[in-house]
């Protein structure tokens, strides 16, 4: 197929690319500067210019293409509900001109924040009303009408390598946070959870989803790993830095995580069982500690 990629240059997003190109697709890669565009070309893929506010533009890769995988998000956490409604609307113009046709649209959305069932996760969590991602409500509104729409759900913590260093989503903001103010810190008692992905097994799933994804699906982005609990990653940072580790309470902890608070409490023990199953998706990269102390530490 000729895919069209948001956000194509993106940690996540450029795996995806490379993904994709390595099983025979093509790729039209939405590019927001010059420096973008070179980064997509230099990876195979052609290259569309524009942003997230261009909807006229996000309309015509949709067109262009075969199907669409949508990975682009403004992180500017300051302002995030803001830029979570750009992100809807994105979604929403890109379906519009896919409805009437078979092309697949995979969005992107999150495990953090959704209902526990049996204590877990699962595929069959829906988000809330109130959830302050909209990417799930535009996917399923999409589905409704009779596009072929799935969603990938991405855990707290995407890690791996790429061309510009080591990153790993909150767990890397975390360990940075607690170097600089030189404490390692977590809420209460710590018990809560983060699942991560790598990213490479990450844009596996997404093309699977591409490929295979049935309408309506929601497909979680989950390793296999046992997860640690906050207290846990604490500790670690703690030990790696040589700094303290203190528990915050609920009243403090906004000092220190400032707009990570929310995040930093959640609890996410989340699965991909049925993920797996359903899609022959195989999570097979390095662990989240062993990237962490491969290219961190």
């Amino acid at each position: 197929m000729k895919v069209f990629v948001t956000g194509a240059s993106g940690f996540v997003g450029s795996a995806v690319v490379k993904e994709l190109l390595s099983n025979g697709h093509q790729v039209l890669g939405l590019a927001r500067s010059e420096e973008s565009a070179k980064s997509i070309r230099e990876a195979g893929a052609e290259v569309l210019m524009g942003d997230l506010d261009s909807l006229d533009i996000l309309q015509k890769g949709a067109m262009e293409a075969d199907g669409v995988i949508h990975t682009a998000f403004i992180h500017d956490f300051s302002d995030y509900q803001s830029n979570a409604l750009k992100d809807q609307k994105a979604i929403e113009a890109m379906g519009e001109v896919l409805k009437g046709t078979d092309k697949p649209i995979v969005v992107t959305g999150g495990t953090l924040g959704l209902p526990l069932i049996d204590g877990k996760i699962t595929e069959e969590s829906k988000a809330p009303a109130e959830s302050i991602r909209f990417s799930e409500k535009a996917f399923v509104d999409l589905s409704e009408s009779g596009v072929r729409a799935s969603i990938v759900r991405l855990s707290p913590s995407v890690y791996g390598n790429s061309e510009s260093g080591f990153k790993g989503g909150f767990g890397v903001m975390l360990a940075e946070l607690a170097k600089a103010k030189g404490l390692a810190a977590y809420i209460g008692e710590g018990n809560n959870v983060w699942p991560s992905v790598h990213r490479v097994d990450a844009a596996k799933l997404f093309r699977l989803a591409l490929e295979k994804g049935e309408v309506g699906a929601r497909y979680n982005a989950v390793n296999n790993d046992k997860p640690l609990s906050m207290k846990e990653f604490a500790e670690l940072i703690g030990d790696k830095f040589d700094i303290p580790v203190k528990s915050l309470s609920p009243e403090q902890a906004p000092e220190y995580f400032t707009w990570m608070t929310f995040f930093v409490g959640a609890d996410c023990p989340a699965t991909s069982l049925k993920t797996q199953e359903k899609l022959g998706w195989e999570p097979s990269e390095n662990s989240f500690i062993e990237e962490l102390n491969q290219y961190f530490f």
